[in-house]
């Protein structure tokens, strides 16, 4: 594993650290490394969630290293930066932990996650456009779908940065905390994922993903149409009559994941 890049296990949490004093800049090899790691926690059929954050409290991370000679326009990792913003395929969730402030690649890696937990002190912010650059490593993409069309534009061609209160307020953020208090919501939401259902959560990961571009007519094709696996592994699953008999029995579910 990179030496900038920490994996701890916390039960069926994965934890995953950027550790790059002091802006949490991410180069070529991180990204290989966070890839690694995410790749791991993926396949790993003890883990449930993942949760990406970054050490010290200025930066959650400042995006690509530009103090590396690496070109920008190379391709990154196989999961493209930061080893996620281009891995479709993931079944679980992530959560991003974020510590401070998002920037340009950093806010990326934070829009390619499933949820996003802020200290209040955070901010968010694409300013590629200052540096003859665009936000191509899913801002320009994913941006305009997570927030009001005008927002993200304003961001995208300004630099203007976004409190973690209005990220909250606009959608994008889930829940705002102090920062003493980041890993602590994370974690605990966490653990309110892991009381669902394993098949469930992959497979409701796996049809919004599928689904995004789609009409609700398309969708419901795609869902009849015995194509997606994890819908597949979900409906067939011990998990459903388990899910039906702990409510009857008033008890709390034993999953298997089968």
């Amino acid at each position: 594993m990179h030496p900038c890049i920490r994996v701890d296990q916390n039960g069926p949490i994965t934890e995953i650290t950027i550790d790059k004093p002091k802006a949490n800049a991410i180069d070529t090899p991180m990204s290989q490394a966070l890839y690694e790691a995410f790749i791991d926690f993926d396949r790993n059929e003890r883990t449930r969630v993942a949760i990406i954050a970054g050490t010290g409290s200025k930066f959650f991370s400042a995006g690509w290293d530009l103090t590396t000679n690496e070109d920008p326009r190379d391709r990154y990792s196989p999961g493209g930066f930061a080893g996620l913003t281009e891995l479709f395929e993931l079944s679980k969730p992530i959560i991003c932990a974020v510590n401070g402030m998002a920037v340009g690649g950093g806010f990326e890696l934070a829009l390619s996650c499933d949820l996003i937990v802020a200290a209040d002190h955070a901010t968010f912010f694409l300013p590629e456009a200052n540096m003859g650059l665009v936000p191509d490593s899913g801002g320009i993409l994913r941006l305009p779908k997570a927030i009001p069309k005008a927002i993200a534009m304003e961001m995208m061609l300004t630099g203007r940065r976004l409190t973690a209160q209005e990220g909250k307020h606009f959608g994008l953020v889930n829940e705002v905390v102090p920062a003493g208090q980041l890993m602590t919501a994370a974690r605990t939401l966490a653990e309110k994922i892991i009381l669902a259902a394993p098949l469930s959560v992959n497979a409701i990961k796996e049809i919004v993903r599928e689904t995004a571009t789609l009409t609700v007519k398309q969708g419901f094709d795609l869902l009849y149409s015995n194509e997606l696996f994890h819908y597949r592994q979900f409906s067939t699953s011990e998990d459903i009559l388990e899910g039906m008999h702990a409510f009857n029995e008033n008890r709390a579910p034993v999953w298997k994941g089968r």
